[in-house]
């Protein structure tokens, strides 16, 4: 199974960089994940930093295997029946950035849940960007920040 999402974001791309790296972080504004905890306990996942996780109900153990700082991130994922990889990539276009995510499932439990619910994933991604532009604008004071606009 794979999906892609895409999304023109309005910040640059070295602060949606530092949101997508400080996996920790990701539960406060994503929903879809949890538990996130970098092996050796650091904050930011980093060139083949180990990680666990859950996301969409299944527990995962992941590696960081592509860091190209701010462009480029992507890791891989096993869990019970799946086998995941996940990319993320950052494209600057002036002041704003197109931010495109794609994943690919492989295993017994990717494909049944596929024939079960077959716009899931594709839907917690759209999320992932969405929530992911909400942070940024929080974190600029632009609209919805609950900060006065600059």
């Amino acid at each position: 199974m794979h999906v892609s999402n895409r999304l023109e974001i309005a910040a640059p791309a070295n602060g949606i960089w530092s949101r997508l790296i400080r996996a920790a972080e990701w539960p406060r504004w994503y929903p879809n994940s949890s538990n996130v905890a970098i092996d050796g306990g650091g904050a930011d996942l980093a060139p083949g930093v180990t990680f666990r996780w859950q996301t969409f109900g299944a527990s995962l153990s992941s590696r960081v295997e592509e860091f190209e700082a701010p462009s480029r991130l992507a890791w891989s994922a096993r869990g019970v029946g799946v086998d995941v990889y996940h990319a993320w990539l950052l494209s600057p276009i002036g002041g704003r950035t197109e931010v495109l995510t794609e994943e690919s499932q492989y295993g017994f439990l990717a494909r049944l849940d596929h024939v079960l619910r077959p716009q899931r994933m594709w839907k917690g991604h759209q999320l992932w960007l969405e929530r992911l532009a909400s942070e940024m604008r929080r974190s600029s004071g632009g609209p919805d920040s609950g900060h006065p606009e600059a």
